[in-house]
């Protein structure tokens, strides 16, 4: 086969208009091979831009002609809500996110009660993490005043568990 010119610009043609990418010819003891290149991308990466939610608007409320009986005074609900505070009770907090657990067992006794004196290092319950079992200490002397999960309960980051009045 005589390598005629024409015979190349058909197969280039022929190439450029399909999805084939490459073509390999061997007649009579000549190689003809055509490899379509890949084009040069051209149009830039897509910026992705984070639009932030819409703002939630508060709507104006009716206020009431007159407060109820039964409310009660401002005063006295500050100090309902500051009672803690008043009491100087010391929170302890959950260190991790887990489920709390009261007893080291379901047929446990409990590690501790209201009312129950602890010291420092005492173990106050425990906190299910990932399958792995976090006791829970005592940072401080004093007397548990409440206990404000119930066993067996989800807990998150920072939860008060623990009510103790220090000694």
């Amino acid at each position: 086969m005589k390598t005629d010119l024409n015979y190349i610009k058909k197969l280039i043609k022929i190439i450029d208009s399909c999805e084939i990418t490459e073509i390999e010819i061997d007649e009579e003891g000549t190689k003809i091979r055509v490899v379509k290149s890949k084009p040069a991308q051209t149009e830039a990466p897509q910026l992705i831009q984070y639009a932030p939610p819409p703002q939630m608007q508060m709507m104006p409320m009716a206020t009431p002609a007159a407060a109820p009986e039964t409310a009660m005074p401002k005063a006295e609900e500050k100090a309902a809500e500051k009672a803690p505070v008043k009491e100087n009770l010391i929170e302890v907090r959950s260190p991790i996110v887990g489920t709390f657990y009261r007893a080291p067992s379901p047929n446990a006794d409990t590690y501790v009660q209201v009312g129950q004196k602890v010291g420092v290092g005492t173990v106050l319950c425990i906190i299910e993490a990932m399958k792995l079992m976090n006791e829970i200490e005592s940072e401080v002397s004093g007397t548990i005043s409440k206990i404000l999960v119930e066993n067996a309960q989800p807990v998150e980051y920072n939860q008060v568990l623990f009510l103790v009045k220090p000694d």
